[in-house]
């Protein structure tokens, strides 16, 4: 499919967002922002997601430590320390980031609704 022609199904997506967005009181403006946010957040995500090699905690925990265990020593302490001391440690779920996100992409949204 051309980008340049989403095809129906992208389009009725879309009219349906956006009619949710003009029903819950965004202006027709702040409805564009709202849809063009969102569809890229996702978008991103589901790329990440897709890129990244992991798919349960133990997949985690092996790309993690394998990229812990070739970082030059000492030239990344940022991302030594949050894979360390944060993905590296019990309970950390990585699929948590995406509702986390959207929960302040939509409290923001919220903010600026009126």
């Amino acid at each position: 499919m051309d980008s340049r022609d989403p095809g129906p199904a992208t389009l009725r997506h879309h009219d349906a967002v956006l009619g949710v967005l003009r029903d819950a009181g965004f202006t027709r403006p702040m409805a564009a922002h709202a849809i063009s946010i969102i569809d890229s957040y996702i978008s991103g995500f589901v790329l990440q997601e897709a890129n990244l090699p992991v798919k349960t905690s133990d997949d985690l925990q092996e790309v993690a430590g394998h990229i812990l265990e070739h970082l030059p020593a000492g030239e990344l302490p940022n991302l030594t320390e949050m894979i360390s001391d944060h993905a590296l440690q019990p309970g950390y779920d990585h699929s948590s980031e995406f509702g986390y996100g959207l929960d302040r992409i939509l409290d923001a949204l919220e903010a600026r609704r009126r």
